[in-house]
């Protein structure tokens, strides 16, 4: 039983077509053009779709084979969109919000995002600065086995946290230098665990990503003992697809 139409994104219109793609729940993907837009979707056999890993996984997917396909150019939906009829995307989407999407259309062209998100132990990083760090080191070792001042346990303990703080600025500032140049848009969000100490996307040139993926390879191997470096070189644009970031 379908409970109305699953969207996944918006294409400029004729949109991806022969691409046999298939949706949530098995279904098969279909190009529906509505006032010049072409929105992939599928029917949707469930009510409300959990946000599972799964689920998520195959919302991307569908729009990742078809930007594979040769349709680079999409505007992607936000996962778990549900509507029940035509008449509602003109009415809330196309119809008040259609030159707005035309401008994301023209920011995208030839675009594509990838992101970059580090990740560093910090453990071993610690124990690295305090390594090479001696005057550190013997202010952390004067607080073993002695009653320390409260103040003096402190300063030592913020002594360090800038440091280490420090460091990872350094590793910032190297990606930001490397990369930031093939940018024609960035965004850095916020990292998502104690170990993450930078989560960023790019809005690129579509050829670029050769050239930007062969700075990620340099910058691994001069990282190599420190960092893990999880790089997405293709995702459906969704730092980037948003009302308030156009100009």
């Amino acid at each position: 039983m379908s409970h109305g139409l699953y969207l996944y994104g918006i294409f400029p219109a004729p949109g991806p077509q022969d691409c046999s793609l298939e949706g949530l729940d098995k279904q098969p993907v279909q190009t529906q053009v509505i006032d010049g837009f072409a929105f992939l979707c599928s029917e949707a056999q469930q009510e409300r779709y959990l946000a599972s890993r799964r689920n998520l996984l195959g919302h991307e997917k569908v729009l990742e084979q078809a930007m594979q396909a040769g349709y680079h150019t999409v505007l992607p939906l936000q996962f778990g969109l549900i509507v029940e009829s035509w008449d509602t995307v003109t009415k809330q989407l196309t119809k008040p919000h259609g030159f707005r999407l035309e401008q994301l259309f023209a920011k995208l062209d030839g675009q594509r995002e990838v992101g970059i998100k580090l990740f560093w132990e910090q453990d071993r990083e610690l124990q690295t600065l305090l390594d090479e760090n001696q005057t550190l080191r013997q202010q952390r070792d004067s607080l073993e086995g002695k009653n320390l001042r409260m103040d003096e346990v402190v300063s030592i303990g913020q002594a360090i946290e800038r440091a280490m703080e420090a460091r990872k600025q350094d590793i910032i500032e190297a990606f930001r230098a490397a990369l930031n140049p093939f940018a024609t848009e960035l965004v850095e969000n916020d990292t998502l665990t104690e170990s993450m100490i930078y989560n960023a996307a790019y809005l690129i040139p579509w050829d670029a990503e050769p050239a930007f993926s062969q700075q990620v390879e340099l910058l691994d191997q001069q990282f190599e003992q420190r960092l893990k470096i999880r790089y997405n070189n293709l995702t459906a644009p969704y730092n980037f697809a948003q009302f308030d970031r156009v100009e």
